[in-house]
């Protein structure tokens, strides 16, 4: 039997880190520990380590983790900073180069990214446009392998409201049957398939850059197996 991926997780608090650390409960094929400013919610069965550290320490907490896989799951959005465009560069952009610089001094040769749906550089959108400037920025650190997962809208239960967010999921059914072709990227995926995603990713061996949307975060997902 092959020992288990140790993936290191940053993000363990929000949506998608939540979702993986549900999934990965009673698998033997992966070892989650999670790196975090505070204690984080484990769900029943679940067997892992917690690494509390404020953000200034994760560089040591990375290099204790051992870890094959670094996962990045942080995001914020403009609204839970008040529109303050600087502190959202601050998580988004600022905290994740620096948790990938960190996975790099550490020899993790992996790391799956977070990113968004429409990420570009050029992107009129500043959220979008963000999150384009942190995927070339990912791009240079040099990481043996980078996976950048791009969702569309995710389903699921967040600790916080999104009033916005929690309507666009109840209609989300019914507009994702109108999203085809070029435009089926753009439709919805559950947190709890990205997290699956993410675990079929994290057995992956080549190296290079690759950029997964919906269609190919569903055949990643597929390939987590049991």
């Amino acid at each position: 039997m092959s020992k288990p991926v140790r993936i290191a997780l940053v993000g363990a608090t929000g949506l998608i880190g939540q979702s993986l650390i549900r999934t990965a409960v009673n698998r033997s094929d992966v070892r989650i520990v999670a790196i975090a400013r505070r204690e984080v919610p484990l769900p029943p069965g679940a067997r892992m380590e917690v690494l509390v550290a404020q953000p200034e320490g994760w560089d040591d907490a990375i290099a204790a983790a051992n870890a094959d896989v670094l996962v990045c799951a942080l995001g914020t959005t403009i609204r839970q900073v008040g529109g303050d465009q600087a502190a959202f560069r601050a998580v988004d952009q600022g905290l994740v180069l620096a948790v990938a610089r960190a996975a790099k001094a550490a020899h993790v040769r992996q790391m799956i990214v977070i990113s968004s749906i429409g990420a570009d550089m050029a992107a009129k959108n500043f959220y979008l446009r963000v999150k384009g400037e942190v995927e070339q920025a990912l791009a240079k650190i040099g990481i043996t392998r980078l996976d950048i997962v791009r969702p569309g809208l995710l389903r699921g239960a967040r600790g916080e409201r999104r009033i916005g967010e929690r309507l666009a999921m109840i209609v989300s059914p019914l507009t994702d049957l109108l999203l085809h072709g070029g435009f089926r990227k753009y439709r919805s995926v559950k947190a709890a398939t990205v997290a699956r995603a993410i675990i079929g990713l994290a057995k992956e061996k080549p190296a290079g850059r690759f950029v997964y949307e919906h269609d190919a975060i569903l055949r990643a997902a597929r390939k987590a197996g049991d």
